[in-house]
């Protein structure tokens, strides 16, 4: 197979879709798209679209396993990464319904015995908290506690060692600790076991054949692998450690992600009309809870999972979800009654999204897709020693240093993953984009990432980065 041209597979893939009563030049036509765009930007990726109710589009490109030549089809795996957020929440918000949970208790009211590095912190966090990335707790505490079911009550007694990154409530810091925590909180009310409560509560519920939690389930399916490096390659590990499933664990398909789509967008209602979670429950998770300081990299605002956004006036909820060496993205458009799905596993994964999503968004909403940012032009006059430090957390070092006149980001990744994710540390130089707000871009990315400088309530510097506040330490 050549990444450019139509392959036996894909022709066999527009069959099956018109066999699935969808338009099959409608198909066609976005086939060879998803097969020009994976040629310049990415390594595999599989897209799904759903518009008042009906899967309209099915379709996949490029490879699952690019060192073993596998190709990618609709009836891939991926991993969904943090999208995965979306569904530990979704549960909570089912036991919450059936008494067994208050969003608004202290976990350690829930978790007898959770200790935190802060008594203040241990004392005061809610449910709501963690579901909403305010509670404070470092996002990026990936500490492989084993492969046994007790993984989840283990990684909360080793939370006790785990920096507070900001005072609790203060802002928003994305945090798959607290994900983590969650998923233990869920797990202990329901008397489940995590994995086995996602199939209880919403997998067999919802229909899906193609989604797990765990390697042996994906296994079962052909599998995408994760690819990255320069020239890109397949990564040595496949996922994360299982401690993390709360937190990105789930492997599916478009389908079948945007069933779990299409499950919020019904109300909390399964496929067969089962009442699985209450309308007003379901509605409940899109509210806006806090802001977020970054507005211009996911959203602006968080909901109970959902990040939150506006399109050309569009209400849009989604969330993205990053893995080793995969990416998926998410996004639904509920007055337009249109959800998106492009799962993908390697490459400049963000170039592409943006062009599938703002491609699909105008041809089946008639919407204009919220704008990538660029650089100020001219540049905005600003004082570098405004912003020269260090930012500090548990897992990333961001020192920002003064060069000709301009501003250099030294990103340097120090946790338990970066030997994978990002070996070195990288220098980006900042654009002035708006006062206090900066552009950059990785090499091997064409977008833009903002930086954003701000102080929190009470005091306190911080640059909001990759959806993380991290603190000024020097």
């Amino acid at each position: 197979m050549t990444e450019t041209t139509e392959t036996p597979a894909a022709e066999q893939d527009i069959r099956d879709a018109a066999d699935d009563g969808q338009d099959p030049a409608l198909t066609a036509r976005w086939q060879a798209r998803l097969d020009e765009l994976v040629a310049e930007h990415g390594v595999g990726a599989s897209l799904g679209v759903l518009h008042h109710g009906r899967l309209v589009l099915e379709v996949a490109s490029g490879w699952a396993h690019k060192g073993a030549k596998i190709e990618a089809t609709p009836q891939t795996v991926f991993q969904v990464g943090s999208i995965t957020k979306v569904w530990t929440a979704t549960v909570a918000q089912m036991l919450a319904e059936d008494g067994l949970l208050n969003l608004d208790q202290p976990v350690a009211e829930v978790l007898p015995g959770l200790k935190l590095i802060d008594e203040d912190l241990t004392r005061n966090v809610t449910v709501r908290h963690l579901m909403t990335h305010s509670s404070g707790i470092d996002g990026d505490a990936f500490i492989d506690t084993g492969r046994g079911d007790d993984n989840l009550e283990k990684y909360a007694a080793v939370l006790a060692d785990v920096a507070l990154n900001h005072p609790l409530g203060v802002t928003m810091s994305y945090s798959n600790s607290a994900f983590i925590l969650l998923g233990r909180v869920i797990e202990h009310v329901s008397g489940i076991q995590w994995d086995e409560l996602m199939r209880q509560r919403l997998f067999r519920p919802l229909g899906l054949t193609h989604t797990g939690t765990l390697p042996e389930e994906a296994l079962l399916h052909r599998a995408a692998l994760g690819h990255l490096g320069n020239p890109l390659a397949p990564v040595p590990e496949w996922g994360l450690m299982r401690n993390a499933g709360p937190a990105g664990l789930i492997h599916s398909t478009p389908r079948e992600v945007l069933t779990f789509a299409q499950f919020h967008l019904d109300g909390g209602l399964a496929p067969d009309g089962t009442r699985l979670l209450s309308e007003q429950a379901t509605s409940a998770m899109q509210i806006p809870q806090v802001e977020v300081p970054d507005k211009w990299l996911l959203a602006a605002q968080v909901g109970l999972s959902w990040f939150l956004d506006e399109w050309d006036g569009e209400r849009v909820y989604g969330h993205d979800g990053n893995t080793i060496g995969q990416s998926a993205f998410l996004r639904v458009l509920p007055d337009q009654e249109l959800a998106v799905c492009l799962l993908t596993n390697g490459g400049d994964t963000l170039h592409l999204y943006h062009a599938v999503f703002q491609e699909i968004a105008r041809e089946f909403g008639g919407v204009k897709m919220r704008q990538q940012v660029d650089p100020a032009d001219p540049p905005l006059e600003f004082v570098p020693a405004d912003y020269v430090g260090v930012y500090e957390r548990a897992s990333e070092r961001l020192e920002v240093v003064e060069r000709d006149g301009g501003l250099v980001l030294i990103h340097t990744m120090t946790g338990e993953l970066a030997h994978l994710v990002q070996p070195e540390p990288l220098e980006l130089p900042l654009r002035t984009f708006l006062p206090k707000v900066f552009l950059t871009r990785r090499p091997d990315l064409d977008a833009w990432m903002p930086v954003v400088f701000y102080e929190i309530p009470g005091g306190g510097e911080y640059l909001h980065f990759g959806a993380r506040a991290t603190p000024k330490v020097a």
